[in-house]
């Protein structure tokens, strides 16, 4: 099954826009006109996604190659492809994760997510995220990245730091990297290659019990 820090990778874009909030001065402001703009137009979004997956215990990187859609904050589907076979689901409320061997694990973090967009979008949600997390800010030709590196034991308990990087004509994302206090880190380079397109309902079911 997949580690439930690698699960916060794509959670995190859910929470996006209330992160870029957290220190508004003018590249924030811009990146974060940009990122609501483009959730705004993008309602469904697909494309292929590599994980680079890497530890001190690890020989070699493990590579994971697979494919995904979005839509909106409230439904995801991700499905690696062999020999790494795995699907993830995530509906509103649950998450189902499928391994190879046809076991699900059944999460509910719909609730979590919600608590935090709450939060964030509260008066006052500023200090609170600075208070979580040191944000920094970077801009290049290409794309604009964004470091988070937790403050408090909550966090640093599980996660060194999180970089998010952005295209920076779309605003949508170009990788996620996830460096964990186990020693994992993984990259997730991203290609969205269709958006606004209807996708079959089918693809987001998840298990409610086994």
């Amino acid at each position: 099954m997949m580690p439930r820090l690698k699960w916060f990778a794509w959670v995190a874009w859910f929470l996006l826009p209330a992160a870029l909030s957290a220190q508004p001065d003018h590249l924030l402001a811009r990146i974060w006109d940009g990122v609501q703009q483009a959730q705004a137009q993008t309602a469904t979004a697909c494309g292929t996604v590599v994980e680079t997956r890497s530890s001190p215990l690890m020989a070699r990187p493990l590579v994971l190659k697979g494919k995904f859609c979005t839509e909106g904050a409230v439904r995801f589907w991700l499905e690696y492809l062999p020999p790494h076979a795995l699907t993830v689901r995530f509906n509103t409320d649950l998450l189902n994760a499928t391994g190879s061997d046809g076991q699900t694990e059944i999460l509910e973090i719909g609730s979590g997510v919600r608590r935090a967009q709450a939060t964030f979008s509260r008066e006052g949600s500023i200090a609170g995220l600075q208070k979580d997390f040191s944000i920094t800010v970077t801009e290049n030709e290409r794309e604009y990245e964004m470091k988070f590196v937790p403050r408090t034991e909550a966090f640093r308990k599980r996660l060194n730091f999180l970089v998010v990087k952005l295209n920076k004509r779309t605003f949508l994302p170009r990788s996620i990297e996830v460096d964990g206090r186990s020693g994992v880190n993984s990259v997730f380079a991203i290609d969205i290659t269709s958006t606004n397109e209807k996708l079959p309902a089918a693809i987001f079911e998840v298990k409610k019990s086994q």
